[in-house]
């Protein structure tokens, strides 16, 4: 069975269980309040309270028509008639809520023809929790050594052991900007009998400050355990929540644009960053497909919008660098957009071939930079952008127009590469604004030499 036609077939199902419910609940006779109302205008075509409803008027005078089909279901079949437009009405809106959860899943992950069995299942999923969970859980994500090295095993005198633990199992998540601040502390549960998620992770604190430093006079929230305190307009504290699960966050629990503007502002920021991990260029790759194109101002994280994505630079956003991006590392060379019955696909025309080229003919490396040209020059610049080895498969000639390219793109956001390319990196050094960190192995361990200590003290459990 296709992915379609399963996706048709729960929509259908989603539809007739709504429809279902609201009729089995449905009044059969003529109630009070404003619904009485309606099914008498409705019936006689006239004229409601201010300001009226015409269109449910008319579409209540074309069921009130049809009222003899339910004279023996109801003692009032005008008005069982009638009460059927909301059953109908409100049915159709949960299918219609459902199909736009799909449409902004297939935005966030691609188009369902990639989909995997489980992607299609947990579609629906996310969240921090989610994020650890499908990357092996909390167990991937913490130090896999000794919590302390001894001097006697730093100096090679003894093996590396472990040693009793003295602290809790933490994995701490922050960042600091001139505005806010935000900083989240994950653990493991307290063991719960019978159940079977004692290893998920859990969150024990988070916090929201203003500024680039935590302290207490300037935090506007925090949270501990399952209690949630928030800073009110008069400077006072007031407990917003005290049961607040542990696989639950502040960030999506507590943010309202009335009572915590500040979380509202700092979650959306979150959720504008872009993370480029791993840009597919396999044969099976998603951006080597037609795909139906709609206008796209950001990639998504596989690439399988990149015609969209690159037709949308090309009329919104920076045309020029654009093209100069692709004769930078092409000379001579041009991209052009194939539209068949509404499905994109990218050609690329190169001097000395008598055809251009589609996606799919294209070297993993030529594909890669193409991904990484529309991923940097978004019409819709995010706050935070992360490559990490945008090197991978390209020709070491094309690495000083990418270069150049991730320069430009550094004037709109704040780009972080990780890179193990020399050639890459070497020219961004000295540009303005431009900070280099590098890593290396200690015992296993990976140290950021010249890295900075967070200004902060992380929140309390």
């Amino acid at each position: 069975m296709s992915g379609k036609l399963i996706d048709r077939l729960v929509a259908a199902a989603v539809f007739v269980y709504a429809l279902v419910i609201y009729l089995a609940t449905m009044a059969e006779t003529t109630p009070f309040w404003d619904s009485g109302e309606f099914i008498a205008i409705s019936n006689g075509l006239q004229v409601s309270h201010p300001p009226g409803a015409p269109f449910y008027m008319l579409v209540g005078r074309l069921f009130a028509m049809a009222a003899p089909l339910f004279g023996g279901l109801s003692p009032e079949p005008i008005a069982y008639a009638v009460n059927l437009v909301s059953v109908l009405c409100s049915a159709l809106t949960v299918l219609l809520t459902h199909l736009v959860i799909v449409r902004l899943v297939r935005i966030w992950q691609g188009h369902p023809s990639t989909w995997t069995p489980v992607q299609r299942v947990g579609a629906n999923a996310g969240g921090v929790i989610g994020a650890l969970a499908k990357e092996g859980g909390l167990q991937s994500t913490l130090w896999a050594g000794p919590e302390s090295f001894s001097r006697a095993m730093k100096a090679g005198q003894l093996p590396v052991q472990g040693t009793v633990r003295t602290g809790p199992v933490s994995l701490k998540l922050g960042f600091a900007d001139e505005d806010y601040g935000y900083a989240i502390d994950l653990g493991l549960p307290t063991p719960a009998p019978g159940s079977v998620f004692n290893t998920d992770p859990e969150i024990k604190a988070e916090a929201l400050w203003i500024g680039e430093c935590l302290r207490r006079s300037n935090e506007i929230a925090n949270r501990s355990g399952p209690h949630v305190q928030v800073l009110t307009e008069k400077g006072a504290r007031r407990n917003v929540l005290k049961d607040l699960a542990g696989f639950d966050s502040v960030m999506t629990h507590v943010a309202d644009p009335r009572e915590t503007p500040e979380i509202l502002s700092v979650r959306e920021r979150m959720r504008s960053w872009r993370f480029y991990d791993h840009l597919r260029t396999d044969r099976d790759a998603p951006s080597r497909f037609p795909q139906i194109g709609t206008r796209t101002t950001t990639l998504s994280s596989d690439g399988a919008d990149l015609a969209a994505a690159f037709q949308t630079i090309r009329e919104i956003g920076d045309a020029e660098g654009l093209e100069e991006a692709i004769e930078d590392a092409f000379p001579g060379s041009t991209v052009e957009l194939v539209v068949t019955d509404g499905m994109f696909e990218l050609a690329m025309r190169q001097p000395g071939l008598l055809r251009p080229l589609r996606l799919s003919e294209l070297s993993d490396g030529t594909l890669r930079y193409l991904l990484l040209v529309v991923a940097l020059l978004t019409p819709r610049p995010p706050p935070l952008l992360v490559l990490n080895e945008p090197e991978t498969s390209l020709h070491p000639n094309l690495l000083p127009a990418l270069s150049r390219l991730i320069e430009r793109a550094a004037g709109r956001s704040q780009v972080v590469v990780v890179s193990h390319s020399a050639a890459l990196i070497e020219p961004l050094h000295g540009g303005e604004g431009t900070v280099c960190y590098e890593l290396r192995k200690e015992l296993g361990e990976t140290v950021v030499d010249g890295a900075e200590h967070v200004r902060w003290e992380w929140p309390r459990r």
